[in-house]
């Protein structure tokens, strides 16, 4: 059977009506679907300002009856993401997470970069994908997960801040033809790409959508569009489909 994945992404949650607003309202419309999502992937910048307090809302909205697979993006805080969210003793390494599901596995790289906007795959993060692959059945297909896209998206300000080190990722890719695919976020837009023939499919902001240089003359994050959200559905095949959705 085909795994359904819901993927969201840039929930910014600041503890302010609108932005907890937003968030859940997408929540309560993935709570609602006919069926429920095998996994939910939320691609970074969780919280805002990276605070406990920002985790312990984030830990409630996604208290889901369906798993949930995070990783950082550039406004989380390393430390306080394990602790507040995954109830894990605080540190500063690479929040690299994974789910093994039935039929699948998706791998979440931590492209962070404490202090930093833009990103960077780093070695341990590279390192732990490549063991993980050559341990799973070679018949399972995988995704990676991350918050920085790994292509260029045709717009100043994603690309400004993008991934440093795509090179080391078409590697990995090249070297392991059995990855279908992979997610990201921080563009607070939903986007399909390829990379070395695979899809890059970046999923939509939850906080606000960012307005592209051909649609207004400042290119820049709005909140007068609904959130959004990627349902990729990975078949036994490793083929990818995806369809993206506005939050009625």
């Amino acid at each position: 059977m085909s795994a359904l994945i819901a993927h969201i992404s840039d929930l910014h949650l600041d503890g302010t009506e609108e932005t907890t607003r937003r968030a859940t309202r997408t929540v309560d419309h993935l709570r609602s679907l006919h069926r429920s999502p095998d996994l939910l992937v939320v691609s970074g910048d969780i919280a805002d300002h990276g605070s406990p307090e920002e985790y312990e809302q984030a830990a409630a909205l996604l208290d889901l009856p369906f798993p949930v697979l995070v990783c950082p993006g550039n406004h989380d805080d390393r430390a306080a993401l394990r602790s507040g969210l995954l109830g894990q003793d605080p540190s500063d390494g690479p929040v690299d997470t994974e789910h093994r599901g039935t039929g699948f596995t998706v791998l979440a790289c931590d492209t962070s970069i404490p202090g930093r906007d833009d990103g960077h795959l780093g070695t341990e993060t590279l390192e732990r994908v490549r063991r993980t692959l050559d341990e799973l059945p070679e018949d399972i297909p995988v995704l990676l997960a991350m918050h920085h896209p790994p292509v260029r998206l045709h717009h100043p300000l994603p690309d400004r801040l993008a991934l440093d080190n795509v090179e080391d990722l078409v590697a990995l890719l090249e070297e392991y033809p059995r990855v279908a695919g992979v997610l990201a976020g921080h563009a607070h837009t939903g986007a399909a790409a390829t990379l070395t023939g695979r899809p890059v499919l970046v999923a939509p902001g939850v906080t606000s959508t960012l307005s592209m240089p051909w649609e207004t003359e400042e290119a820049r994050a709005v909140r007068t569009r609904p959130p959004g959200i990627a349902f990729h559905v990975l078949a036994e095949d490793a083929s990818l489909t995806t369809h993206f959705r506005s939050v009625p």
